[in-house]
């Protein structure tokens, strides 16, 4: 008969939970099961959460203000020697953040007086809080990286304000708009962007300190100051949810995935004005790439880098709820995966936002030729208006433009070379000042509403979007 008193199994020595196990762990179980080597990246969180922690055991008398001491600066050199690149990771015990800094820690203050730190607390509810923190801090980051592009975008349109090109409806020309019109059309999308971001950033900043493993803290912890320490806003007031929520993550990719498809459109429509049957910008060396093959190239390959990472984070934020849709209350290892996903989105966002507002930095901008794709029967629209403003009903005004449209095509001659004469013959109430129609800059002048494409219009969205860019609404 086999004793009832098993040794401890060396894989599970060191281990936060290896009271419970005699068995060996599987070396392939180990691996795949171990976060440390993504996330170490949380390192500095993780070791901000438990000095929060045990400051506030002190007032639960878990800690005296003496261990407290040694744990904070027990503490402090852990966090210095990540930051130094010396920390040394003990492979097969160290398998997860969590447990490198709780060992750590007690070699260097000694484990009688670090095990009293986890005391109420669960991995649980620290990896919430970790991951709370890193991403409050992280999309503060992708925030002003936004602002960096919408700034460039408000400054560009107000450079470039005088320019004038075709604007697009199934990418057929449509009319007359300003370049400035449509750097302030993904200007409005970023903007919506930087508003929901900052709204995310509140959701995301709630704490979950202080919740045990799922059912809360035995000793009547002040989680309150805890928050407030952290730079919390408040709590998770559930201690189920605390432990079980990744919605935080998930809203912070999905807003991420929407922001890159707005990077994505904006992406594609330079790449389209920088090809020769354009010819309307040119990107700086910098941001391009040549072909192996074919001398004469240059690829926006920034460009399409932006538009192709918009899948990638896409699959994240897909990939992540899969995960999570499936999983029971509370806490489950498959949320485990919300970690790398959400390292790796965070930092795609951050650098697609420097490449997206370098890029227009540094665009080269050719209004001449803008000016010289746009063709008389974009006007078409202006003829119709023509007549509505001689009190014409607007479905009569269409209908007659339409016939001077294909009047022209059947002269094969450009719609502004139509003779007064010709155009009379169309409809008799064309006064000698319709030629007048036939001006471009008349055309985007006239779109003086909220919203169009006039000087003014378009100085007042950059008015606008400087307001949305200094925190306004």
């Amino acid at each position: 008969m086999a004793s009832e008193q098993q040794p401890p199994s060396n894989a599970a020595s060191g281990k936060l939970w290896g009271g419970r196990f005699t068995g060996e762990i599987d070396s392939l179980m180990m691996a795949y099961n171990e976060s440390i080597h993504f996330d170490r990246a949380l390192y500095a969180q993780d070791i901000a959460g438990s000095i929060a922690y045990a400051r506030a055991n002190v007032a639960t008398g878990i800690l005296t203000p003496s261990e407290f001491s040694a744990i904070e600066a027990g503490l402090q050199q852990v966090r210095s020697e990540w930051e130094a690149g010396t920390f040394a990771i003990n492979p097969g015990v160290d398998e997860d953040i969590h447990t490198a800094n709780e060992r750590r820690l007690g070699e260097i203050i000694g484990k009688d007086t670090a095990g009293k730190l986890h005391t109420g607390r669960s991995r649980n509810d620290q990896v919430a809080t970790d991951l709370r923190l890193w991403l409050r801090d992280a999309l503060r980051e992708v925030e002003a990286l936004l602002v960096d592009l919408l700034k460039a975008i408000a400054i560009r349109a107000e450079q470039d304000v005088a320019f004038v090109m075709p604007g697009y409806t199934h990418l057929q020309r449509g009319q007359p708009v300003r370049w400035s019109h449509w750097l302030l059309s993904y200007g409005a999308f970023f903007a919506g962007d930087l508003d929901r971001l900052r709204d995310v950033i509140r959701h995301v900043n709630k704490s979950p300190l202080g919740c045990g493993a799922l059912s809360g803290n035995a000793f009547n912890i002040d989680r309150a100051s805890m928050a407030a320490e952290l730079g919390f806003d408040g709590l998770v007031p559930n201690s189920m949810a605390a432990v079980a929520d990744r919605d935080f993550i998930i809203e912070a990719m999905q807003w991420g995935a929407a922001l890159m498809l707005h990077v994505s459109r904006w992406s594609e429509d330079l790449i389209c004005y920088s090809t020769a049957e354009f010819g309307f910008v040119r990107l700086a060396d910098a941001y391009t790439t040549g072909s192996s093959l074919m001398p004469q190239k240059k690829n926006c390959d920034s460009l399409e880098l932006l538009r192709g990472k918009c899948g990638r984070v896409f699959g994240q934020m897909a990939g992540l709820m899969m995960s999570v849709k499936g999983t029971p209350m509370t806490y489950n290892k498959d949320l485990q995966e919300s970690v790398e996903p959400m390292l790796e989105h965070v930092k795609t966002l951050k650098d697609s936002l420097q490449i997206a507002a370098r890029v227009l930095a540094t665009l080269t901008v050719f209004p001449d030729k803008m000016l010289a794709a746009l063709t008389p029967d974009m006007l078409a629209t202006d003829l119709a208006e023509y007549l509505v403003r001689k009190g014409v009903p607007f479905r009569e005004t269409h209908h007659i433009a339409g016939r001077v449209v294909a009047l022209a095509e059947n002269e094969d001659i450009p719609m502004d070379k139509l003779s007064l004469g010709q155009l009379k013959a169309v409809d008799e109430r064309f006064g000698d000042d319709v030629l007048s129609v036939f001006d471009y800059e008349r055309s985007v002048e006239m779109k003086n509403a909220v919203g169009g494409t006039s000087k003014h219009a378009v100085l007042e969205q950059i008015k606008i979007l400087n307001g949305v860019i200094a925190g306004g609404a």
